[in-house]
């Protein structure tokens, strides 16, 4: 087992799970284990709760989230974090589990309407640091990076949109990167999970601005996820690729500290209204916003980062064609995805809102260049 503090504590490899449950002993006695009915059934959550209670742990499990987490997730693990007098949340499972958790904090803590805390409209100015319980976050899948992150995104009641819930008292105290809970991932989803982790290292290295410690761990990230996804997608008990997909998924949600872009902007809708997952809404818009890019009269240093990008697909022994857009578009094909939105329960009908709530979202606003409505619209429906 390695450990680094990036500034998260992360326990990585082989042990985590048993370093993880010791160190949790010696400051908690009531942790609140937030996970999906999914990880439940499967027996994945099982171990990890009979560890803590070799440790003197009591444990609650909370398994009420959704794929895309909603409100009432959170408010239904607040009372249960209430309730059983929980001191500790670990968010264990993929991005929502581990979102969820952080907001049951946020929820469990403060007083007021969760829209009230919207990071858009400076929420977190709004809550007290001091009450705000800690978190760990365990992911079993490589994907969101939520585990090194300070937020979470729910759906909120009052504007059905995905909203940004942050706070620096979020960001979880250790994260427990164990390549053994991801090994069981069906193909299809180690493949949208990867390329979530993918999509945040591409935007945040095109995001604008002077943050070169970011751009370096984005460009990283980038490097692993092809040098790895490929071989966990085809073989998924590898282990020691399985370990590295964790590390670029915590890396790419390190590197959109600096931002993240358009892609994320549509995702967001996509998952909202359509029900997609979101590493596969990234997937399915990534080629189409990349195309937009290279369509457009961009500086030197932009086309450059196109340019380096397209030249590490060749560096990782992967096809390359004329343009960055239609070699991601042939390597995510490699990888199971089907393009076309029609395919994924997504309706013409539906274009207007999808539109309207892309450009309401803030991902965009350090897209590389600026985009309007007009153009997340038109690039949605040429994804359709």
């Amino acid at each position: 087992m390695k450990q680094y503090n990036y500034p998260t504590t992360i326990l990585f490899g082989e042990g985590a799970l048993q370093e993880a449950a010791k160190r949790i002993s010696l400051k908690y006695k009531r942790p609140l284990i937030v996970t999906d009915k999914i990880l439940l059934e499967l027996g994945i959550v099982k171990p990890f709760e009979e560890l803590l209670v070799q440790h003197g742990l009591s444990p609650v499990v909370f398994s009420e989230v959704h794929s895309n987490p909603i409100e009432q997730d959170v408010n239904l693990g607040a009372e249960a974090f209430l309730k059983n007098q929980c001191d500790l949340l670990i968010g264990f499972g993929g991005g929502s589990p581990m979102d969820v958790a952080k907001v049951i904090a946020v929820r469990a803590s403060q007083e007021g309407p969760l829209a009230q805390f919207d990071d858009a409209k400076g929420g977190d100015a709004l809550m007290d640091g001091s009450k705000i319980p800690p978190n760990v976050a365990i992911p079993t899948t490589a994907g969101t990076g939520s585990e090194v992150g300070r937020a979470g995104v729910i759906t909120v009641d009052e504007t059905g949109l995905k909203t940004i819930i942050f706070h620096p008292k979020l960001m979880p105290e250790m994260a427990v990167l164990a390549p053994e809970l991801t090994t069981g991932l069906p193909a299809q989803v180690t493949a949208a999970t990867g390329l979530d982790a993918f999509t945040h290292c591409l935007e945040a290295y095109f995001a604008p601005g002077f943050h070169p410690m970011a751009d370096g761990i984005a460009f990283e990230g980038m490097r692993l996820v092809l040098q790895n996804l490929t071989q966990v997608y085809k073989k998924g008990e590898d282990y020691e690729a399985r370990g590295k997909m964790l590390m670029a998924a915590s890396m790419g949600a390190t590197a959109f500290q600096k931002g993240l872009g358009m892609i994320h902007a549509i995702a967001h809708p996509l998952s909202s209204e359509c029900g997609l997952h979101h590493g596969l809404a990234n997937a399915l818009m990534l080629p189409y916003c990349v195309e937009f890019l290279e369509n457009k009269d961009l500086n030197a240093d932009q086309r450059g980062r196109i340019k380096k990008v397209k030249d590490l697909f060749h560096e990782c022994g992967l096809i390359t064609k004329e343009t960055l857009a239609q070699t991601c578009k042939v390597y995510f094909e490699s990888l199971g995805i089907k393009f076309g939105l029609r395919h994924h329960n997504v309706r013409d009908d539906q274009f207007e809102i999808l539109g309207y709530k892309a450009f309401l979202d803030v991902s965009h606003q350090t897209n590389m260049i600026p985009v309007s409505e007009a153009d997340l619209k038109a690039v949605i429906e040429k994804a359709f």
